[in-house]
């Protein structure tokens, strides 16, 4: 079996974790945390990190910290993980939905443009298989607009926009460390705040709504419930695990960025006599190597070709069936949007193994078996 995904392991993991306990710290925002926070501060520049024990819970931090309110719209892509939508629906936010980009699955800024209104409080951009959305064009558009943009960037660590790095450009924004992400730690996540308006309250909100993080560096004398919040915090073991990984980072990342080029120019044959389509994104975007995705031409095609693959022992997938189909959206009572490329994705796109540990003898029997399917199959 070629599996679908494998963690990797630098082998400090253990080591950290160790040492965390011998700290005695282990419920979070100790020695472990604070590392791997001003980590990513010197690496990219990002104004205030803070752990969270997932994506979705960078992403509720977000909610509130924007004030989302019963009534106020919220704009998302459809095609996304329930997460993105979920973050604002508990705070009570009507979502609507977007469509991705013909070329990619990215949302489309002109469509966001269209169903922009008064009652809309906010944007969320998610930078599909790490590749970034338009961010100047959606930058300028909020700002005009007196709108927050939030940036899920669950699966954009180590990717750039026109040099920026994602997770710097929006008010916030939130990363996964999910096991199937680049840098891992079995859950977790993280939020980014670039906006100086909220620096103070979204370390309160981090802290279940009091100023214990203040307490802790001696700026209060004792902490107190000042705010709403919740328990986002991940342990210090997770923190532990986190840093082996972000200690690593430049050669995990040069791994699967060679792999994910290694699929592309192997698959290259395929797309010119039209079986599939290869990742498509603009010359702003660079590659991370988290996901490599190809489409097929129909739904009927993806699902023989998984089947196919499957039974050679290939655990490829395909991705998000897009949200404003799914049965929750549709029991809500809202109208159900008409989201062409969002429909497509859902129907056409796979991904293929893509790990650190991947080899090239494997990429090369994924590769000769797709190619097999589409010479037994050429309609």
């Amino acid at each position: 079996m070629i599996g679908f995904n494998k963690p990797y392991i630098t082998g400090k993991e253990f080591e950290y974790i160790q040492a965390a306990i011998r700290l005695e710290k282990l419920s979070g925002n100790g020695f472990f945390t604070k590392r791997c926070q001003e980590f990513f501060q010197k690496k990219y520049g990002f104004k205030k990190t803070l752990l969270t024990h997932s994506a979705t819970a960078g992403l509720e931090m977000a909610a509130i910290l924007v004030d989302i309110q019963p009534g106020d719209e919220v704009i998302i892509p459809s095609y996304t993980f329930v997460s993105t939508a979920n973050a604002f629906i508990l705070r009570g936010a009507n979502v609507v939905f977007a469509d991705s980009q013909e070329a990619n699955p990215n949302v489309d800024v002109d469509h966001i443009r269209s169903l922009i209104t008064d009652r809309t409080k906010a944007i969320v951009v998610v930078h599909y298989a790490g590749f970034a959305c338009d961010m100047d064009p959606i930058m300028d558009l909020a700002s005009s607009k007196n709108i927050f943009v939030i940036e899920d960037a669950a699966q954009a660590i180590d990717s750039f926009y026109k040099g920026k790095p994602l997770g710097s450009i929006g008010h916030l924004a939130a990363f996964s460390f999910h096991e199937t992400k680049n840098i891992i730690s079995g859950e977790g996540g993280m939020l980014v705040i670039n906006d100086d308006r909220f620096l103070d309250r979204s370390e309160i909100i981090w802290e279940k709504g009091t100023n214990r993080a203040a307490f802790s560096r001696r700026e209060v004398s004792k902490y107190n419930w000042v705010d709403i919040g919740s328990s986002f915090l991940p342990s210090e073991l997770t923190a532990a695990f986190l840093l082996a990984q972000l200690e690593n980072l430049d050669s995990i990342q040069r791994k699967r960025i060679e792999h994910w080029k290694y699929y592309c120019q192997k698959l290259e044959a395929l797309q010119r006599f039209g079986k599939i389509k290869l990742p498509q994104f603009q010359d702003f975007a660079t590659i991370n190597g988290h996901i490599f995705y190809l489409t097929v031409n129909n739904l009927e095609v993806r699902d023989r070709l998984l089947a196919f693959l499957k039974f050679y022992g290939i655990q490829a997938i395909f991705h998000y069936l897009p949200l404003h189909n799914s049965p929750y959206f549709k029991e809500a009572g809202q109208a159900i949007p008409i989201l062409p490329n969002a429909e497509r994705y859902g129907e056409t796109l796979v991904r293929l193994p893509l790990y650190v540990e991947l080899s090239e003898k494997q990429m090369d029997f994924v590769i000769e078996k797709i190619s097999e399917f589409f010479q037994q199959n050429p309609k």
